[in-house]
């Protein structure tokens, strides 16, 4: 019997720093929270404690994976007897929520006609092309989109335009449009974008400036945002190593 609860708390250590370390790789908080973890399996349930329940809603998404992949089939097949305007919106999102930008893109180019009077599925479609690398296209749909609604989507059509810009070798719209989304916009992207275009044009002291200002808010941020936003702390701090160099 004691050998039996042995084993059964052996496997459970195990399972505890498992869990514990997939969620530092996935999420990565501060580094000394792995020597916490391999140190003692007592660590490992601290770390859960402490990181991993904080982020269970971050995690929800994840859960809704298979529901919106049975969507997505569902939606494949309706279109097949009713290809309206709706049906390839919906499935243009769904398909973004997934990361697959190449047929959302497919999606919202079926989706949108020449009667389209929402700025959205423009947004969008630029959204999936900025993601597949495709500026010149992002800027005309960005370029729709800001037109129809300067703030839409609190301001992130902006951005992502004056990124788009400043791909495309137009940095004095880049510039002018970054400048109108960051008086406003405090969306770490947009600022993290600025940043490398700030760096691009020689301008070093000044990307300094805007990728610290991502990290000037984490001190203020509420809990569950910082964990949002750990992955542009730590794009904004490689940059300002980079830009240390």
């Amino acid at each position: 019997m004691g050998s039996f609860l042995f084993f059964a708390f052996s496997w459970w250590a195990i399972l505890l720093r498992v869990v514990a370390i997939v969620h530092f790789i996935r999420r990565r908080p501060n580094f000394f929270w792995l020597f916490i973890i391999l140190f003692h399996w007592i660590g490992a349930l601290v770390y859960i404690l402490v990181e991993v329940v904080p982020d269970v809603d971050l995690f929800r998404d994840s859960f809704q994976t298979f529901p919106r992949r049975r969507r997505i089939h569902e939606l494949e097949r309706a279109i097949l007897d009713n290809p309206s305007a709706g049906n390839y919106e919906e499935l243009g999102l769904l398909y973004l929520d997934e990361h697959n930008f190449a047929q959302a893109k497919q999606a919202y180019d079926k989706a949108i006609s020449a009667r389209t009077d929402s700025p959205d599925p423009f947004y969008r479609r630029g959204v999936a092309e900025i993601e597949l690398g495709d500026y010149a296209a992002a800027v005309s749909d960005l370029e729709h989109a800001v037109s129809a609604d300067p703030d839409y989507d609190f301001h992130r059509a902006k951005g992502l335009l004056a990124w788009a810009y400043a791909q495309t070798g137009q940095p004095e719209k880049a510039e002018q449009m970054f400048r109108e989304a960051t008086r406003i916009s405090t969306i770490s992207e947009t600022y993290y974008h600025y940043a490398l275009f700030l760096q691009s044009q020689g301008r070093v002291a000044e990307a300094r400036e805007w990728a610290q200002k991502i990290l000037d808010k984490r001190p203020t941020m509420p809990g569950y945002l910082r964990r949002r936003e750990r992955p542009w702390f730590r794009r904004a701090n490689a940059l300002l190593v980079r830009l240390r160099v």
